[in-house]
């Protein structure tokens, strides 16, 4: 590579930053020759790219990923009383899933869907480690999530809503229209959880225009929508609607009459809100947040938001508008957003392209970092900006991570540091030049790795 350097730019750069979970030197060559339009093109149709044959190898043997809701609870939640083995046995599906985020994001080739899976199941947020999640959380992002990214809104809120581990993390599996308690001693009664959360923070946010009233009414247009963790209502999604736990009334929401009836109130509710202008605003926004600047400008959320309304919630022709905005290419906004821990250390490993990394390491690293995958105990998720991430205790954790890194014998990886300066230097600072060069050898690696461009993306 001791030519690369004169072709490699800073649009380059940007475009695998946001794009991708952070360039491989091989991804930078790649990007020069083909082109940004059709490196754009292919990675909004992921099925257009063919995946690493050595991902998909690794995934084959997470068995717990293929199974079923259902299967995934018959299978590993343990009985009274269990031996240590069984609850070791019980983190199998949870650690599963933790493997295989990492292992597509260090190495697919399709790294806009990875990216987007992240913002979107951020976005739907679960905790991994409420209850029953734990089985659930590789088939909920695996399931609802994934194959809906670059697909219509309403689809990918529809998939949410059905799935077990949404109903059991924000209790609607709980919410019924009946009072008194159930056979397992439970209180039954009206659970305003998941309808408050699905509409401030799925759909219409904060400022959406909605009411208390409107909440209580979506409460009870949810009644009935609960799981089935034994299959015992004839299929193993997961998902069941207990017509005699619904609300049946005729009811107003936001504005609009629905008539009484069972689950169908539900699907229309849903209806109305993945077609609201609030929504296309407020996911229209997130988005140009997470991809653009964590102030975006308004000229860009209200063209996003009027192709979200035009499209009917095509989520693809929203990000192709986005990434192929004026916006998205103005210089200020390169190495404008600060890495996340979980796009920091994917970022960094994938730069090193050792053909097998340590994916315990990198889960241990990510609750070192206060980061944990699939770890976010509040609904909103992780977020995307850097009130949060970019403080002295936090980047003080990266440092002393990246000196075990680079300078333990037991865990350091390989890097070629004057590989590394000859080809990005385009995009290297001056003083991140002067410095790296004033110290010896040993010492670089650490140096460009806790450097502000390995920290900016």
């Amino acid at each position: 590579m001791s030519n690369t350097s004169a072709t490699i730019n800073a649009q380059h750069w940007h475009i695998l930053n946001r794009l991708s979970y952070g360039p491989k030197l091989s991804d930078l060559v790649t990007l020069q020759k083909t082109g940004i339009s059709p490196y754009l093109q292919a990675q909004l149709s992921p099925a257009s790219i063919p995946e690493s044959p050595q991902l998909l190898q690794k995934l084959a043997n997470l068995k717990t990923l293929e199974m079923t809701p259902v299967d995934l609870f018959q299978g590993y939640n343990p009985p009274k009383n269990p031996s240590r083995e069984v609850k070791q046995q019980k983190r199998i599906p949870i650690n599963e899933a933790i493997d295989a985020r990492i292992l597509r994001s260090l190495w697919s080739t399709r790294q806009l869907q990875e990216v987007m899976v992240d913002f979107w199941f951020n976005h739907f947020n679960v905790y991994g480690n409420k209850g029953l999640i734990s089985y659930w959380i590789g088939n909920y992002e695996n399931q609802a999530i994934r194959p809906h990214v670059f697909g219509k809104f309403r689809d990918l809120l529809g998939a949410t809503a059905h799935h077990p581990a949404m109903l059991f993390y924000l209790d609607n599996f709980r919410n019924n229209a009946s009072k008194g308690r159930g056979q397992n001693g439970n209180v039954k009664g009206l659970n305003e959880n998941y309808a408050r959360e699905l509409l401030e923070l799925h759909t219409l946010g904060v400022d959406g225009g909605y009411t208390q009233t409107d909440v209580i009414t979506l409460a009870r247009i949810l009644t009935g929508w609960t799981i089935d963790k034994t299959g015992k209502q004839g299929d193993k999604s997961g998902f069941y609607f207990n017509a005699n736990g619904h609300d049946s009334s005729d009811k107003v929401f936001l504005g609009v009459s629905i008539r009484g009836g069972g689950i169908e109130e539900g699907e229309q509710a849903l209806d109305i809100l993945a077609r609201h202008p609030s929504t296309a605003r407020h996911i229209s926004y997130r988005l140009a947040q997470y991809f653009l600047s964590d102030n975006p400008p308004e000229s860009l959320v209200n063209r996003l938001r009027e192709k979200f309304l035009a499209t009917d919630g095509d989520l693809r022709t929203v990000m192709e508008t986005l990434l192929k905005s004026p916006e998205f290419n103005e210089p200020k906004y390169f190495k404008s957003k600060f890495k996340t821990p979980y796009q920091y250390v994917i970022s960094l490993v994938r730069m090193t392209e050792i053909n097998n990394p340590n994916v315990k390491m990198i889960s241990s690293t990510m609750r070192q970092l206060d980061m944990p995958l699939y770890g976010c105990l509040t609904p909103n998720g992780y977020p995307n900006t850097q009130d949060l991430w970019l403080n002295p205790d936090a980047v003080l954790r990266r440092l002393n991570w990246i000196v075990t890194l680079t300078q333990n014998p037991k865990t350091s990886i390989p890097l070629n540091v004057a590989q590394l300066l000859q080809t990005l230097d385009p995009i290297l600072s001056q003083q991140t030049k002067k410095t790296l060069t004033q110290k010896p050898p040993q010492e670089q690696a650490t140096l460009f790795l806790g450097s502000p461009e390995m920290m900016y993306r």
